[in-house]
């Protein structure tokens, strides 16, 4: 028997509807903020990741799927996002019709992470990323989208957890005073640790070693070497929050996983997911499009994990799986030519329908709607079609009505639309 390759998942026909519902939400609200959906390839060169992420990123160094392909090309499963729809932005030049676009990608990402609950090599996300707005109230709309679509989705006990990143005039500063703060520490650094931090010190406060993460605890914070510009950014993005009560935390050890962050950084946290508590997450990338061949213009966006949101809205799983609304159970052979027909009739005027072509017996056949979770089942053998009359029965209340076979689909369709207080 062939197995799944492990880290990835097969999502049944029963979870799906779940996962319908949390795309259509989206979808919705993204509309309403103004997001156009952008698709972007699940293959890319391996370059545009390594040159946006960074090169001594977890990710880039040991989490890719790259290989070879037959020209010799470098290619790579995309890990996330952000870099091909800066990279698309850059190379259809949307820039020059209009600086500003806001677009969103729902699909698959790939990392070679150790499976886990919640996380697999093949995981789902929900992106939303906007260009050309320099202005902090930007970010902050941004974080309400993020926050008006969970809230939608009835989450509850999530945390939004805040940081500013500084850009490239104060960055610098605190990179100093990070470098000496590790130097004196060296000794109680994970190895992959002591590399960032000759290469990329802010990368430490990354790490998930239960000792790094302890010495980064005492680590000095970047909100105390903002520039001028960069705190009244992040004052504002703040303001901007409290004026439309959105609770947040600021969180100064807050950096995110990839090296294109600037300024504005985001996470949401869900306690209910245990260790892997992290729902969402983003911040503004001001030089990216710029980094990879394009105009110097800001950007900002976040990503959301599907996998995650499907953990925490698993109680609701068994509302939106696919039920039909009729069951039509036909028997006999002349029963069961009529039933096929208004089955066919029926889905076109948009009923969920279905039937049972084995002409069983009654008891089997509506054993087999009880299954499905069908509400109504349409009831008709040999003497209902000597009286022309079909019986239709409401399988939640039990409650049965006699149904003419001379205008059977239209006396059914207006049935079963009619709210119970009406039939």
């Amino acid at each position: 028997m062939m197995k799944l390759i492990r880290g990835f998942k097969d999502i049944l026909p029963e979870e799906t509807g779940l996962w319908q519902h949390i795309e259509d939400v989206a979808r919705r609200i993204f509309a309403d903020f103004g997001y156009a959906e952008l698709r972007i390839p699940l293959l890319e060169r391996t370059e545009l990741f390594a040159r946006s992420i960074g090169a001594t990123t977890d990710i880039v160094e040991k989490e890719m799927y790259t290989f070879t392909d037959r020209n010799g090309d470098s290619l790579t499963l995309r890990p996330e996002a952000t870099a091909s729809v800066v990279r698309a932005y850059v190379e259809h030049k949307l820039y020059a019709k209009d600086p500003v676009w806001k677009l969103y990608t729902i699909g698959p990402m790939f990392r070679r992470e150790r499976p886990q609950k919640g996380r697999h090599r093949q995981f789902y996300q929900i992106n939303a990323e906007a260009f050309g707005l320099h202005d902090p109230r930007a970010d902050a709309e941004l974080i309400l989208l993020l926050m008006t679509f969970l809230d939608r989705l009835g989450l509850s006990g999530i945390e939004l957890n805040l940081n500013c990143l500084g850009c490239r005039d104060c960055r610098p500063d605190f990179g100093r005073a990070l470098a000496v703060f590790l130097k004196d520490r060296a000794q109680g650094l994970c190895p992959d640790c002591l590399r960032r931090r000759d290469q990329n010190p802010l990368r430490v406060f990354d790490c998930k070693v239960p000792t790094c993460k302890e010495i980064m605890s005492e680590a000095p914070s970047i909100l105390n070497h903002l520039c001028p510009d960069c705190r009244i950014h992040f004052q504002t993005v703040q303001d901007a929050l409290q004026r439309f009560h959105i609770a947040y935390q600021v969180n100064h050890r807050l950096v995110r996983g990839l090296d294109y962050y600037t300024r504005t950084t985001f996470e949401v946290l869900a306690g209910a997911l245990g260790a892997q508590d992290a729902v969402a997450g983003g911040g503004r990338y001001d030089g990216l499009v710029q980094a990879l061949g394009g105009p110097d213009l800001p950007g900002i966006g976040f990503a959301v994990g599907v996998d995650r949101l499907r953990e925490l809205l698993l109680p609701q799983q068994e509302r939106f799986q696919t039920v039909p609304r009729l069951f039509v159970a036909a028997l006999g052979e002349e029963a069961q030519i009529r039933a096929f027909d208004w089955v066919q009739a029926l889905r076109a005027k948009r009923i969920p329908t279905e039937m049972d072509f084995q002409d069983r017996s009654l008891k089997a056949q509506m054993r087999r709607a009880n299954k499905l979770g069908a509400s109504f089942a349409l009831i008709v053998g040999e003497q209902e079609l000597d009286h022309g009359q079909a019986i239709l029965r409401d399988l939640n209340t039990r409650e049965q009505t006699e149904v003419s076979l001379a205008d059977l689909v239209r006396s059914i369709v207006d049935y079963v639309n009619r709210s119970p207080e009406e039939r």
